[in-house]
């Protein structure tokens, strides 16, 4: 099967590998234009792009995929089917009617649910218990078209959004191999997507803030919801800091502060925290802040300018103590 496979980010990476892997004869690899990158602006590949690369196939980067000499391009490449994973571009319908498998993309979430650009970091944001991977038949809709495979895979309490994209991507590269083998054994069922349907949009500015008056959990899924991009923020000091690491607490427990604090000072810390964000007490890993309900563990922080540390070194290093708080 001839295959013309379309990706950009380190997401799509995994399935380029397994198909090459697997003997695919991969046509052409399309992917997005270079991008300024670092302090020199200079032009930087996508991992796709150097992934392709690295493995001899032809790599094109069409500024407009449905620019007639795209279309052009892609017709001169023949390919049996066009994979789609992670592309950032929409395919014209005049594209998905080129093969003659189809066009067959591979979404992070489990469709009809989270439709859309941001699946994986929507999914943990919102506490999820569970997500997956769904190979679908495209169509001219934003993820709209019939679901062909799904796979489940459970998100943990304290995942991030880089741990579930990392699972999702290898269980994404899985399902469309066993995708394309359905296709060429002529037993793979197509399920029209129910009218329940939810959508993920991408991430805003509004959505990396920190709201202290919120609850310890919505607070903690926002923290790992964010990490590694593009990091929840908050202020302390006066200053912009973002937030990468943290546990739920819950129940107050005072034998969580340091051996030399006397519980006393505790409670009285306690009675005072009416301000949601107030750092309550330390812990041998960082420090216990209040909420607008319940109590949060902060273990990795960066204030601004400076690389990602444990919070217990930013604690000891700005003679933080229980009181200060953060938030406007």
């Amino acid at each position: 099967m001839r295959i013309v496979f379309m990706g950009t980010p380190d997401f799509a990476v995994p399935t380029l590998e397994i198909l090459h892997r697997t003997g695919y004869e991969i046509t052409g690899v399309f992917t997005q234009p270079d991008k300024p990158a670092g302090r020199g602006n200079k032009l930087k590949a996508g991992p796709v792009k150097e992934a392709a690369m690295k493995l001899g196939l032809s790599v094109f980067q069409p500024v407009r995929i449905k620019a007639p000499e795209a279309v052009a391009l892609l017709r001169e490449l023949r390919p049996d089917c066009i994979v789609v994973v992670a592309f950032g571009q929409i395919l014209s319908a005049e594209i998905l009617h080129i093969p003659p498998f189809g066009c067959i993309n591979v979404h992070a979430s489990l469709l009809p649910q989270y439709r859309g650009a941001a699946p994986i970091h929507r999914a943990v944001l919102n506490g999820d218990k569970m997500t997956g991977i769904t190979t679908m038949f495209m169509d001219e809709g934003l993820d709209t078209g019939d679901i062909l495979l799904q796979a489940e895979i459970p998100i943990e309490q304290n995942d991030s959004v880089g741990v579930v994209h990392d699972q999702l991507a290898q269980t994404g590269a899985q399902l469309l191999l066993d995708t394309l083998k359905k296709i060429k054994e002529k037993t793979l069922r197509r399920t029209p997507q129910s009218q329940d349907f939810t959508y993920a949009p991408m991430l805003t500015k509004e959505d990396e803030y920190l709201d202290w008056k919120g609850e310890a959990t919505q607070i903690h899924n926002q923290i790992r919801g964010l990490n590694p991009w593009p990091g929840a923020c908050t202020s302390f000091r006066g200053e912009k800091v973002k937030i990468w690491s943290s546990e739920i607490v819950g129940e107050w427990r005072p034998e969580l502060a340091e051996q030399t604090a006397k519980e006393e000072a505790l409670k009285e810390n306690r009675a005072e925290a009416t301000i949601p964000g107030t750092i309550l007490a330390m812990t041998a890993k960082g420090f216990i802040c209040s909420t607008g309900r319940g109590y949060i563990e902060i273990l990795e922080i960066q204030p601004a300018g400076k690389t990602r540390m444990k919070a217990r070194d930013f604690i000891n290093g700005r003679r933080i103590s229980p009181g200060e708080f953060f938030g406007e």
